[in-house]
């Protein structure tokens, strides 16, 4: 109990210094944002969210990794997002309008999250504006970071996206498996080893 009490108070720390690098908080308000969380360990390739049901909670990773997917009709797995240490993940869609998911998400690796519920999220930021500013700036930065991947999807070749993609996420690209980023990049598993072997060669010719 004295450990699973640290674990949770030491996620907790973590998570309000990710929300006070957007908004400043007051004592109490920290206490009122910790009230409205809930730590949960998910063992490595354990859903957290999956089709057909309504996601409830929104997940802060705290430590670890989570990836997101669509399994269309043919069976094909389409990586809709990542998320590591400080990010967060869920099915954003359907956890707004509070719909049946139509992603999975599970881990890549074992992790420590704090989530919050729907009904939660809506109370807490009736509650104070703060906390409705910073839930607003996530909202703006994911939709901003969804254009700029369709209009990258769109216009660029699979080696700069996949350049761009190193360049951009290290994090990811150092701890996803390699059929995750070849899913999420839009390309085959073989052709992304392609491209990692030609990369390596070039840096040895450098």
């Amino acid at each position: 109990m004295k450990y699973c009490t640290f674990v949770y108070m030491n996620e907790i720390e973590i998570l309000i210094d990710h929300f006070s690098k957007h908004v400043t908080l007051t004592e109490d308000e920290k206490r009122i944002l910790s009230e409205h969380f809930h730590y949960e360990f998910v063992a490595k390739r354990q859903l957290i969210i999956q089709p057909n049901f309504t996601p409830t909670h929104r997940y802060y990773v705290a430590k670890g990794a989570f990836r997101a997917y669509l399994i269309c009709k043919e069976g094909q797995d389409h990586t809709i997002q990542f998320a590591v240490d400080d990010w967060w993940i869920t099915d954003f869609n359907n956890y707004i309008h509070q719909e049946p998911a139509s992603l999975f998400v599970s881990a890549l690796e074992d992790s420590h999250v704090l989530k919050i519920s729907y009904t939660a999220e809506e109370q807490l930021k009736a509650m104070n504006h703060k906390f409705e500013t910073f839930f607003r700036i996530m909202a703006e930065r994911a939709v901003a970071g969804m254009q700029r991947r369709i209009i990258s999807n769109l216009t660029q070749t699979a080696e700069i996206r996949y350049e761009r993609f190193l360049e951009s996420y290290p994090a990811f690209a150092e701890r996803m498996p390699q059929y995750a980023v070849a899913s999420y990049l839009g390309m085959t598993t073989e052709y992304l080893s392609r491209l990692r072997r030609k990369r390596v060669s070039q840096k040895k010719l450098n």
